[in-house]
């Protein structure tokens, strides 16, 4: 939504300024954001791929089921011995029969997957899941693999889409009969510019909503709007369980570096520890206190299909038991589950279920799993069209800039400032509520207000190429 039509539809005395402010708060958002759009969309058409047809780890590794299953410790020693000097940190059980298992080992700093049969404990394949399809695109896609001084590159972009979205919606919100069908469905009668348009504006008017989700999703994962304004308010409070040690690590730890996999809500909320009284009957007696005596609590607990055993990694971690939408464990993400077990007792210390989760993150525990189409087939198709929608949003806008700018000139061919403006009441509002809403994205909006006022504007050079 970078233009607006050379024949705009008529409008109330004194709405010119207000749609030729918004068209230009549009048009010079769009500068900054189209970039970031395309980036996020072309990665998340990646993403998709593997965690709605196959999984994060790679493509289906599939096994002919047999009778009898092997114990998950063989299997765990089988996927050691192809990895000499590794340790085992994780063990991921196989979501239907016909697929293998995966252990994960870390060695020397990196984290090697396993894929293991789980019939006959064969190694059938290896990779490392720092440097999978997934994880270089996951990474992309937050990071630009620039860390996080990027991220917040990344965080002002979304912020500015939203502008973008308030702005597209009112150029193009349909104003009588007559530019309702024209803004629902594109003409397909029309040519040059006026196609693009037409195209654009439909798009932008059916993806505004989704779009916004997938922002407010998105930004909750970032290091400053998330970490420190959202999450915070929003995380599970360990103070839930009664009389349990509590590690100084979190969550988030159980991730792996540069990878979001523990649910949201969960992230910022300390791990207890092991090597206590406390906690309720987990491993029974006889049982050993092992992968097999947690893989029998998990199936004893209801847990079936992918789920997670997670290995404690120091004297006083704890196995973790664990299946929810955000690993792509589950397709429905009120079925969230985490189980911590001391690795000492074999007894249950702590649990969460989406039961537990405030509502802000019972809302991102299911936001999520659509952003990441983890929520069955048509949730992974549905997806794909939206990224490949939002690629042609953004390739229809350009498009239209390229048409209407002026040939030889040398400027930007920017929308112009009305002649009177009583826009600027609103337009401070707008900028407010961002800011508020969004520091980053505001704290951009003022300072590009400010170059223009202190700077741009007074070079007559620059205010021209501008323009």
């Amino acid at each position: 939504m970078t233009s607006a039509s050379t024949s705009a539809p008529a409008r109330k005395p004194g709405s010119s300024g207000i749609y030729a402010i918004a068209w230009r708060w549009h048009f010079y958002a769009g500068l900054y954001v189209v970039p970031f759009l395309l980036m996020l969309a072309l990665t998340g058409l990646v993403m998709v791929f593997f965690t709605g047809f196959h999984s994060r780890l790679g493509l289906t590794v599939t096994v002919a089921p047999q009778a009898q299953v092997q114990p998950v410790t063989a299997q765990a020693q089988a996927a050691l011995a192809s990895v000499p000097g590794a340790t085992i940190k994780e063990y991921i059980h196989p979501k239907s029969p016909d697929v293998a298992a995966w252990v994960l080992l870390g060695q020397q700093g990196r984290t090697e997957a396993v894929a293991v049969n789980p019939y006959t404990a064969e190694v059938l394949h290896q990779v490392n899941k720092d440097s999978t399809v997934f994880a270089w695109a996951e990474k992309i896609h937050g990071t630009l693999l620039l860390g996080e001084g990027a991220e917040r590159f990344i965080e002002v972009a979304a912020g500015l889409a939203i502008v973008m979205i308030v702005t597209g919606v009112y150029l193009f919100w349909p104003r009588g009969a007559d530019r309702r069908a024209a803004v629902l469905w594109p003409d397909w009668r029309a040519s040059g510019r006026k196609w693009w348009k037409s195209l654009h504006s439909s798009l932008g008017f059916w993806m505004s909503v989704v779009l916004l989700l997938f922002l407010l999703t998105g930004m909750s994962w970032t290091g400053f709007w998330g970490a420190k304004f959202v999450q915070p308010w929003s995380t599970f409070p360990a103070s839930k369980w009664d009389a349990v040690p509590l590690s100084s690590q979190t969550h988030a730890s159980l991730n792996t570096a540069g990878l979001h996999e523990v649910p949201w809500g969960l992230e910022q909320t300390p791990l207890p520890e092991s090597g206590s009284a406390a906690g309720t009957p987990g491993v029974r007696v006889g049982e050993p206190v092992n992968l097999d005596g947690l893989n029998a609590l998990a199936q004893r607990l209801g847990y079936r299909g992918q789920y997670h055993i997670q290995v404690p990694q120091d004297a006083k971690g704890v196995y973790t038991l664990s299946a929810d939408s955000m690993s792509g464990d589950l397709s429905n993400p009120t079925q969230d589950r985490t189980v911590h077990v001391d690795r000492y007792t074999g007894r249950i210390l702590a649990e969460a279920a989406f039961a537990d989760y405030s509502l802000v993150a019972k809302a991102m525990a299911v936001g999520i799993a659509l952003h990441q189409g983890d929520m069955g087939l048509l949730s992974a198709l549905a997806n794909v069209v939206f990224c490949l929608a939002i690629v042609l949003l953004c390739v229809s806008g350009m498009v239209m800039w390229w048409v209407r700018r002026p040939q030889g000139s040398g400027r930007l061919a920017a929308p112009s400032v009305p002649a009177q403006a009583p826009l600027w009441k609103g337009g401070a509002i707008v900028m407010l509520l961002t800011g508020l809403a969004f520091p980053l994205a505001g704290g951009v909006l003022i300072a590009v207000l400010l170059l223009d006022w202190l700077l741009l504007s007074r070079i007559p050079v620059l205010k021209t190429a501008l323009s």
